[in-house]
């Protein structure tokens, strides 16, 4: 644990335990599952889009994504639409309820980053989203899949 590298891989380790564990323990009604909220931020910045395109810009295959978009439309958070462009292929649009959902659920993950960083200062904060966005730009460029930023 002596190098940087080290220690940002701890870190990271400990902070992917901390979100995929607190949403679990304090889940009531109304929370989107993780799947659902990146889904659908997804959806939301780039418009309707087919299985091909969420599977190409997730790395995911064809199947666990129709089953994450089947729960999904089975939740009314998206629904099923012809292609606007006129392809074949059917895609998926965030409905109404999904947009309020998704939301509500980054006002709670936003309001839970406040408290847990109420001591810093607006320049460290500044910091650490600059450091976070280069962080993942990197990862997407290694991976071939950039995430679109507003």
């Amino acid at each position: 644990m002596d190098k940087p590298t080290h220690l940002i891989e701890f870190e990271t380790m400990l902070l992917g335990r901390h979100l995929l564990s607190a949403p679990r323990s304090r889940r009531g009604g109304g929370h989107l599952d993780r799947s659902a909220y990146t889904l659908l931020s997804r959806i939301r910045m780039e418009g309707p889009m087919s299985i091909g395109q969420l599977s190409d810009a997730f790395g995911l295959d064809a199947s666990t994504l129709n089953r994450q978009t089947a729960a999904m439309l089975r939740a009314g958070l998206a629904e099923r639409i012809p292609d606007p462009d006129g392809g074949i292929a059917r895609k998926f649009r965030i409905t109404r309820a999904g947009e309020l959902s998704l939301d509500a659920e980054r006002a709670r993950n936003i309001g839970g980053l406040e408290r847990v960083m109420a001591d810093w200062s607006p320049d460290e904060v500044a910091v650490f989203a600059t450091y976070l966005k280069r962080l993942n730009s990197d990862i997407e460029n290694l991976d071939g899949r950039p995430w679109p930023r507003p």
